[in-house]
């Protein structure tokens, strides 16, 4: 007697989306996990890998493909807000802490599993790329994948153990926001690469990149800083709200149409949005609240939908791939920052500390490995295996670092303050 029609079932799914997102975080936090993890948690309950499986019928109900697109939009319009926020991060990290601890410590932390990853990733070419993927590309967005660290949700950890003022944690969120710009700019690379462009043309999207960078950092940064100080006092925030959100959006096609992913363009606004003006921050901070809270639960169930942990295979070589990703992904970076941070004249027992801090992964991994299956970089399986590894490396953060904190470390005042802008 009564039926739904295609608005009816979008507002259905998102309320069902929204609530259950909103319990499993609450459950995540009671647990000691990141609010984030649960979040992903549903997402991924709602797609192939647990309802689709159990109930298939009740999952084409909920969610028809009517309205897939719908819910797609919105979780673009979250992954765009979402690195706006990591670009702020990087922004304000670059300005107040580029000391010569945290740049070796993020050096460490991304080259040495970046190689871990790749070398992993040469004897699983033939299995896992996509038929008539180079394989250079296939191994260098591994290596990329091994080598990210989700520096919110990094953030987030570190406040909710109380040891963000901690020189490990100082150093932890400096080095992750570098490591994680530099790992965006090699996607950006493994992308062009991957869609097989002549090497002509691969040079002239590189120096379209190169200029767009340049005058993004460069006279856009400083026209957007003067003009804050000039005239942000009396500005309308939510004209500024309105202006922000056009820029993303302008500055994500144009990086789609240069060959590179649209979320770099979100990215680059937010290296250019003067973080440290207290009128821009304002702005912008309803914003990211949006985003974490309404959008980004969208992207986890899109990103359920997408991953089918059921494709898993976990017996003979299936289990020893996964096992294998998971030590190098752990090893490699955990010894590469913990190294690093060694090197650069912390004890021991804080090297180990910050090593475990730089193996959260979380959801800019997640955000990664999507884009690498949708270009058709990595399969199904793999694509299972790697969502594996992110959730394990990071839920295995808090308990390790209850056991590695030195529970007074000294304060580093040459790093700067967590702000903490995503989830």
């Amino acid at each position: 007697m009564f039926r739904l029609d295609t608005i009816g079932h979008f507002f259905l799914g998102a309320a069902l989306v929204l609530a259950l997102a909103r319990a499993a975080g609450v459950l995540a936090v009671r647990l000691g996990q990141p609010r984030v993890m649960g979040e992903v948690a549903a997402g991924i309950a709602l797609g192939p890998s647990l309802l689709g499986a159990a109930a298939p019928e009740a999952a084409a109900r909920l969610f028809p493909g009517e309205v897939l697109p719908m819910f797609s939009g919105l979780a673009q319009l979250g992954l765009a807000v979402f690195m706006f926020g990591c670009g702020q991060e990087l922004c304000a990290m670059r300005g107040r802490g580029a000391t010569r601890q945290g740049l070796l410590v993020s050096q460490a932390s991304l080259f040495v599993p970046f190689a871990a990853g790749s070398l992993a990733a040469l004897p699983l070419a033939d299995r896992y790329a996509p038929d008539g993927l180079p394989t250079s590309v296939f191994v260098l967005f591994v290596g990329c994948a091994v080598s990210i660290t989700a520096f919110p949700v990094l953030a987030r950890m570190l406040e909710d153990l109380g040891i963000a003022g901690t020189r490990p944690g100082r150093l932890s969120l400096f080095a992750a926001a570098v490591g994680d710009g530099g790992s965006w700019l090699v996607l950006s690379a493994v992308l062009a690469l991957s869609q097989g462009s002549g090497a002509g043309d691969a040079v002239l999207r590189a120096l379209a990149v190169v200029v767009v960078v340049a005058l993004y950092l460069g006279p856009v940064r400083r026209a957007a800083a003067s003009w804050f100080e000039r005239r942000g006092e009396t500005a309308d925030p939510a004209g500024l709200r309105v202006a922000l959100v056009v820029a993303i959006g302008a500055s994500a096609a144009l990086t789609a149409a240069l060959g590179m992913h649209q979320l770099i363009g979100a990215f680059l606004v937010g290296l250019v949005w003067p973080a440290g003006n207290p009128f821009a921050a304002r702005a912008a901070a309803p914003l990211a609240t949006t985003a974490k809270t309404v959008l980004l639960p969208f992207f986890f169930l899109g990103f359920g939908l997408g991953v089918d942990l059921s494709s898993l295979d976990l017996t003979g070589d299936g289990a020893l791939v996964l096992a294998g990703l998971l030590a190098v992904a752990v090893v490699s970076k955990i010894g590469g920052a913990g190294l690093g941070a060694r090197r650069a004249g912390l004890p021991w027992r804080e090297s180990l500390t910050l090593g475990v801090l730089m193996n959260t992964r979380g959801l800019t991994e997640l955000v990664v490995l999507q884009i690498g299956h949708e270009a058709g970089v990595i399969d199904g399986p793999l694509f299972a295996a790697l969502t594996v590894v992110a959730l394990v490396t990071t839920l295995m953060t808090g308990p390790l670092l209850k056991l590695t904190a030195p529970p007074a470390a000294a304060p580093d005042t040459r790093t700067p303050e967590p702000t903490a802008a995503g989830g």
